[in-house]
């Protein structure tokens, strides 16, 4: 019989921060650069009602891209940007805009219910696919910002430490609610949110 690793020892990869930018790391940002574009544009254009007979599916598609290249930096050790702070990269952009569109496009799915933290707090707590879609957005602007400045390592900085905190669970929690969302059309099954069907 194996015996299982401990969690210590299968994470100890992750211990050493990366604080050059070799190769596979420019490449990961490229990447990374590439998804967070498109899904800022893909969120914008179903928020203006573009497609709308696909915007689930677009959705959909767009958060599992953008969620497997961000796994890649939960798989990866930390990145430390030069200097061990981050430049300023002017004013965030403003995306309440935003939000209110999607709040009103995605009116009738938009809000449901999710398990808040499977490993600490078992507890069912309400959502809203807008404000998950504009916190995937506001980051991955953010880090984009760093990028087209040539900053590499703050841009991986910026898109590994908010996944962690932020994006990554944004974007599962949207990831589960859009996948549910695609389950009950294709059966038929009514939609339940809060105990009210739809």
């Amino acid at each position: 019989m194996v015996e299982e690793a401990p969690i210590e020892g299968a994470m100890a990869v992750l211990t050493t921060p990366a604080t050059e930018v070799d190769e596979d790391l420019a490449a990961l940002a490229d990447g990374l650069s590439g998804a967070s574009a498109r899904f800022v544009q893909a969120t914008e254009a179903v928020a203006a009602g573009a497609a709308e007979d696909q915007a689930i599916s677009i959705l959909l598609l767009e958060v599992a891209d953008v969620l497997a290249m961000g796994a890649r930096l939960g798989a990866i050790a930390d990145v430390v940007p030069e200097g061990r702070f981050e430049p300023d990269t002017g004013p965030d952009p403003d995306v309440d805009a935003l939000r209110a569109r999607l709040a009103e496009v995605l009116a009738p799915i938009d809000s449901y219910v999710e398990v808040f933290d499977p490993y600490a707090d078992p507890e069912l707590v309400g959502s809203r696919l807008s404000d998950d879609l504009t916190v995937i957005v506001s980051d991955l602007l953010h880090g984009l910002a760093h990028h087209a400045a040539g900053r590499t390592l703050e841009a991986l900085w910026w898109w590994q430490t908010t996944y962690l905190s932020s994006w990554g669970d944004a974007g599962a929690s949207a990831l589960r609610a859009l996948r549910s969302l695609i389950s009950h059309v294709r059966s038929g099954a009514p939609l339940e949110v809060g105990g009210e069907s739809q």
